[in-house]
């Protein structure tokens, strides 16, 4: 299995003057804006600490997952993230063929933890060597308004400790800080068996 990000957060949607006013950075001084690349690169890194935990995208956009074989059985093929807000696409490669399946074919299960897709009468035999394509776009919302007040938080506040600690080279990596631990602890995605049906 393996998921690729095919478009990503734009800036404008980054919360960086709820970062800049978390970190209580002065303003006035006609370098308001100086810091504004890296308070990105942090919210960035933040959210994806955060996903990477969660397994629930912040921000929405469009991912490719892509398969070997389809899994699950009939209870459906599980997509890795959450929440799912639509399919865009399902394709089967056999060498040089595409063939699209049908949405007529198959139905989104959308759920907060572990969202499906569930084919009418079976899925289509993916050929040796072939893969299975799906396109889906996944997040909260477009923008910030759009994240549980959670989540938010927990990416501010892990975003302002990269900010913290940016100067820190070469020092062993640390965990979450506790208090983000547990503001994502009820997002956090049980997978017994390793995630199988993924």
């Amino acid at each position: 299995m393996m998921v690729t990000e095919e478009t990503g957060v734009p800036d404008a949607a980054l919360p960086v003057a709820l970062l800049r006013e978390h970190l209580r950075l002065g303003t006035g001084f006609g370098e308001d804006g100086l810091e504004d690349g890296i308070l990105a690169r942090h919210l960035r890194a933040a959210m994806a600490a955060i996903e990477g935990r969660t397994g629930k995208v912040v921000l929405a956009r469009r991912f490719r997952l892509r398969l070997d074989r389809w899994r699950g059985g009939k209870a459906g093929q599980a997509l890795p993230l959450a929440p799912v807000r639509s399919v865009v696409s399902v394709e089967v490669m056999g060498g040089a063929a595409l063939v699209a399946v049908p949405p007529a074919r198959w139905r989104l299960v959308p759920d907060l933890s572990r969202p499906r897709l569930v084919a009418a009468g079976g899925w289509p035999a993916v050929p040796e060597g072939g893969a299975v394509e799906i396109v889906f776009d996944a997040g909260f919302g477009a923008d910030w308004a759009a994240v549980p007040p959670d989540l938010a938080q927990a990416v501010l506040l892990l975003a302002a400790e990269f900010h913290e600690r940016r100067h820190e080279v070469g020092l062993p990596a640390a965990a979450l800080p506790r208090t983000v631990q547990a503001l994502i602890e009820r997002w956090r995605t049980v997978r017994i068996l390793g995630g199988g049906g993924a």
